[in-house]
């Protein structure tokens, strides 16, 4: 929402990295529209990048490590939404969601975890 139409509070909430809830799916819609539009305007080249910088395989490893503890730490955040979700008896269709998104977010933990291993071996291996 353009800073405009955003009330102080929300601006407010934001600038701590608070977040509110959005009791209509248009709301809930319209705010994952302008997620996915910023981190797409807001990220670099990653071709061009990943081109000059990633030149053998160590140089990726770096960044595959980064990237699976920021997964690990927030899988786990949502191993968290999904136990309060239990044992407060929330919506069934909710806890199935969460219930995906935790599988597939310890899934994606594990091929990163394989990818990193996979820099190692083909490092020693071309030596």
């Amino acid at each position: 929402m353009p800073l405009a139409r955003r009330s102080l509070m929300e601006a407010a909430a934001e600038r701590f990295g608070w977040r509110r809830a959005y009791g209509t799916t248009t709301q809930v819609d319209a705010l994952l529209t302008e997620q996915t539009e910023t981190a797409y305007r807001e990220a670099p080249d990653h071709e061009a990048l990943a081109t000059a910088k990633h030149t053998d395989v160590l140089a990726v490893q770096p960044g595959v490590l980064d990237a699976r503890g920021r997964l690990l730490a927030d899988v786990l955040y949502l191993e968290g939404l999904l136990a309060g979700a239990r044992k407060n008896g929330l919506a069934l269709e909710l806890i199935e969601r969460l219930e995906d998104v935790v599988d597939h977010g310890h899934e994606l933990t594990v091929y990163s975890t394989d990818t990193i291993r996979t820099t190692a071996a083909a490092h020693t291996a071309g030596h």
